[in-house]
């Protein structure tokens, strides 16, 4: 469904496990062996990998503007990284990183706590949202200048929002 490029830096994992689902045909790829190895899953870890994955979408619908109905709070994203604490970590030569601290957490867990961090102090967490359609809800990064992007595809599903609010508008006409 989407037409946009990935995510900047790792980002990009936290849009690839969001878009695991595909909620128009019905499908979720961590049912496969392939969805499951590109998240380095074992079968048995599916459970939590979807937990996280909806309060990420939920997160991600926030920053859209909008919410998931039936769905997890964004709070919730919060409860589950809290398991996976992060460190700052320095070199001998000054360089500063941050680096998973040990835990129980899930590695996914680790994995996606460290790149939302590092896209906060980068500037682009707000900026990863869900598609508004309900049909969709894909996760894309938003490029546009004023970051109100609305749709993962203008092409498809804004195309699809702006014909329903025209036939709206046409039906609610006088004489329509």
């Amino acid at each position: 469904m989407n037409e946009r490029e990935p995510a900047p830096g790792g980002l990009a994992l936290i849009e690839a496990l969001v878009n695991t689902v595909d909620f128009e045909a019905g499908t979720d790829t961590l049912d496969t062996p392939e969805g499951r190895a590109r998240f380095d899953l074992a079968p048995g870890d599916v459970p939590a990998a979807r937990a996280l994955r909806e309060a990420l979408r939920s997160a991600l619908t926030a920053h859209a503007g909008h919410t998931v109905p039936g769905g997890p709070s964004p709070a919730e994203l919060g409860v589950l990284l809290a398991v996976a604490p992060l460190a700052v970590t320095v070199t001998g030569d000054g360089a500063a990183a941050l680096t998973p601290v040990p835990s129980p957490a899930p590695d996914l867990t680790r994995r996606v706590a460290r790149a939302i961090a590092e896209s906060l102090i980068a500037g682009g967490w707000q900026r990863l949202k869900c598609c508004e359609a309900a049909t969709c809800r894909w996760a894309y990064y938003d490029r546009s200048p004023a970051a109100r992007g609305r749709w993962c595809s203008m092409s498809v599903c804004g195309a699809r929002a702006k014909m329903r609010a025209y036939r709206a508008r046409a039906a609610a006409r006088p004489g329509a």
